[in-house]
C-alpha cells in the first residue's frame, strides 16, 4: 500500500497542472492500493476553516467556503485511513522512543507503520526518523 502525505495530496488536487497529471500517471502505473489519511484531511480542512474564521465579512468568506466544498468532493473518491486505537498505540510508542517529528507527522507515520505501507512525501528530513517507515518522494518524478 502506498500512503499520500498532505503534499503529495495536494499537488493532485490541481488536476490541471504537470505536476498532477505525471504523479497521477505514475501512480495509476502502481499495482498497489494507494490511499491517504484521516489526519491529511484534517490539515487541509484546517487550512480552509482557518481561511473562513479569518474574514468576518461574510462575503469574503464565500469563494473559501467553495473551496471547503471542493475539498469534500476530492476526498470522496479517497480510501481514507483512520487514526484508530492500533495507530494511537504506535503513536505513544514513537513518542517514547523519543522520535521528535511533529504530531501530525508523527500521527501520519503510525498509521503507514500499522498498515506496513510506503509513505510518499516531501518530508523525508522528519519521517526518515521513524523506525520501520518506509517513506519516499515522488514530487520531483512529477516535474
Amino acid at each position: 500500500m502506498i500512503i499520500l502525505d498532505t503534499d503529495h495530496i495536494s499537488m493532485l488536487q490541481y488536476r490541471d497542472s504537470p505536476q498532477a497529471f505525471a504523479l497521477q500517471a505514475h501512480l495509476g502505473a502502481l499495482p498497489e492500493d494507494v490511499a491517504t489519511t484521516v489526519i491529511t484531511v484534517e490539515e487541509q480542512m484546517r487550512g480552509w476553516l482557518g481561511l473562513i474564521h479569518r474574514h468576518t465579512n461574510v462575503h469574503h468568506q464565500i469563494g473559501y467556503y467553495d473551496r471547503l466544498i471542493t475539498l469534500l468532493a476530492f476526498f470522496a473518491d479517497w480510501d481514507i485511513l483512520p487514526f484508530d486505537q492500533h495507530a494511537a498505540d504506535v503513536f505513544e510508542s514513537l513518542r517514547q522512543q523519543r522520535v521528535r517529528i511533529g504530531t501530525m507527522d508523527l500521527k501520519i507515520a503510525s498509521i503507514a507503520l500499522v498498515h506496513n505501507a510506503t509513505l510518499w512525501s516531501g518530508n523525508l528530513q522528519d519521517f526518515q526518523q521513524v523506525p520501520g517507515l518506509h517513506v519516499e518522494d515522488w514530487r520531483s518524478a512529477a516535474i
